[in-house]
């Protein structure tokens, strides 16, 4: 292991060379894969064994929230409100610097929000409620699993009925519940009714307006019963004021496939014809106008396409005008869920959006930290199967570098000034298509014009081409910040594959049959420049 590590170190170095000084490393980024693998966070064995790992754990998430946010703390000790959620859940309320931390004034009551995630926990599986996790412009990004079915709600509605006394505390409301809800509990339409009504309020109380639903399925079914649902199949049209899109991204299961094709994602197409697949892809045509993408072909695209377009899809709708918030599900919301929250997460980063005081290193701790391992992701079991999901979402930063994924183009789009029509001989000249590498590539350079838009095909449209707005300063500042996020996405990703290499990844990947080196080991040199070093050295 001592090996491992000393060439973890040169492949830290190897990436960063360019800078001249290799990355910082984040101290207890070891220590937390090495627990990330060794089992499943519970919020309830957060004082057993490992308890002080995992309290180290979650204060440094704490201290890396606070660098730059006012938060409250909702407390979720021993998992009385969800066992594999935090036992700090951390509600983001404004951005702050360090002088406004003295004076700051809770801008929620946490009793009352708890109270509501109490009662509206039963609506969603597992009973893993919709919760805030990133702050974006005044708006709430928020995570869950799927609204529960009917086998789950009643099975856990008797549970807890049995199990607390004969007292089920997620209807004990005494102004709400009367005694007719109670004759009446039994049937569907009061049980569900009574459980996603608190759902919908929380929604409305974190201004959630659009719901995107990861899931394959319209509903999830095992052994002949329904055992989950989604918003997109509510019968009684419950949440028909919400703007849902469905965009069914395949389960943890398919990254097995990713794993067995030595982590390669490009040309790996999920089979869309499976007999359990019946959840297609539907965007409302407004939100979809100015993303030049088409979506008709989505079950054409593969791994690398898929996700790309997903999160150009995600990015657009948080960076909008209006004030609404955002909640991203699949089923249990610990695999496909967080793989987009970190996604979202580090590309708003990368763009000196938010968390603006953290670097690499300290956002990488964060993400894995807090969206992966302290909102119960079974890394372990994952591992196991071979579905490396975690680890196709940090080796995919490589993919989102460019200006596509920039939310600052959106933002400097918005504030150029009107122009008087036509296109000057400047115009033309600055619209020229550079030379540049691949897509996929760490070392491609970026183009002022998209290598997928209209634009990069001879029509000129203002939508497709970024105009240099007039100012030199403007100009090398907007292009400073662009080339500023591929290196910070890179010294993230560099990070990851550096600790993963010496932590989780030597020991869950045999090596490969074939003499060259090859699966795991073989990305990592790809990715960090370690092409010289031996399999045995690693």
């Amino acid at each position: 292991m001592a090996g491992a590590r000393a060439a973890a170190a040169t492949a830290s170095a190897g990436s960063s060379a360019s800078s001249g000084n290799p990355p910082p490393q984040e101290p207890g980024l070891g220590e937390l894969l090495e627990e990330f693998s060794r089992t499943q966070y519970r919020a309830k064995d957060g004082s057993g064994t490992g308890g002080s790992k995992v309290e180290r754990i979650e204060k440094r998430c704490l201290e890396l929230f606070g660098r730059d946010y006012c938060f409250s703390v909702i407390p979720n000790t021993n998992g009385d409100i969800c066992g594999h959620y935090p036992r700090h859940i951390v509600f983001l309320e404004y951005e702050s610097s360090e002088k406004e931390k003295d004076t700051f004034e809770s801008t929620v009551q946490v009793s009352k929000l708890q109270d509501l995630i109490h009662r509206s926990k039963m609506a969603r599986c597992r009973g893993r409620f919709v919760c805030p996790v990133i702050l974006f412009k005044g708006k709430h990004i928020c995570r869950s699993a799927t609204l529960a079915g009917w086998g789950e709600l009643y099975g856990r509605s008797g549970y807890n009925y049995f199990f607390s006394g004969g007292a089920d505390d997620a209807w004990a409301d005494v102004e709400d519940v009367t005694e007719e809800d109670c004759a009446l509990r039994s049937g569907d339409t009061h049980l569900f009714d009574k459980v996603r009504g608190y759902d919908i309020k929380l929604l409305r109380y974190l201004s959630v307006k659009y719901i995107c639903d990861l899931m394959v399925e319209n509903k999830k079914v095992k052994f002949g019963m329904n055992v989950t649902s989604s918003e997109k199949v509510d019968k009684a049209q419950r949440y028909a004021d919400f703007t849902l899109l469905s965009i069914p991204y395949p389960g943890c299961e398919f990254f097995k496939e990713y794993k067995d094709r030595d982590y390669m994602a490009e040309g790996l197409i999920f089979n869309w014809k499976q007999d359990y697949v019946d959840a297609p892809l539907s965007i409302p045509d407004f939100l979809t106008h100015s993303l030049n993408i088409d979506w008709s072909q989505y079950q054409c695209w593969d791994l690398v396409q898929q996700t790309q377009n997903y999160l150009k899809l995600l990015l657009s709708l948080v960076n909008s005008d209006d004030d609404s918030g955002l909640l991203v599900h699949c089923i249990s919301g610990w695999d496909r869920t967080p793989l987009f929250i970190s996604l979202l997460r580090l590309s708003l980063w990368a763009d000196g959006l938010i968390h603006t005081s953290l670097k690499p290193a300290e956002i990488l701790y964060l993400t894995v930290a807090y969206d992966w391992f302290l909102f119960g992701h079974m890394l372990v079991d994952r591992l196991s199967k071979g579905e490396e999901i975690f680890f196709f979402c940090f080796n995919f930063l490589k993919h989102i570098t460019s200006e596509e994924f920039s939310a600052l183009k959106t933002q400097r789009r918005k504030s150029l000034p009107a122009r008087d029509g036509g296109f000057t001989l400047e115009d033309i000249c600055m619209l020229r298509r550079k030379d540049r590498g691949s897509t996929t590539s760490l070392g491609s350079d970026f183009s002022l014009v998209m290598e997928n838009s209209p634009g990069a095909t001879g029509s000129f449209t203002y939508e497709a081409v970024e105009l240099v707005p007039a100012g030199a300063p403007t100009q090398a500042a907007w292009l400073a910040a662009l080339s500023d996020r591929e290196t910070r996405l890179q010294e993230v990703r560099s990070a990851f594959l550096a600790a993963y290499s010496s932590t989780v990844g030597l020991r869950a990947v045999a090596p490969s049959p074939s003499g060259a080196i090859g699966g795991l080991l073989e990305q990592f040199a790809r990715g960090v420049g370690l092409r010289g070093i031996s399999s045995n050295a690693l």
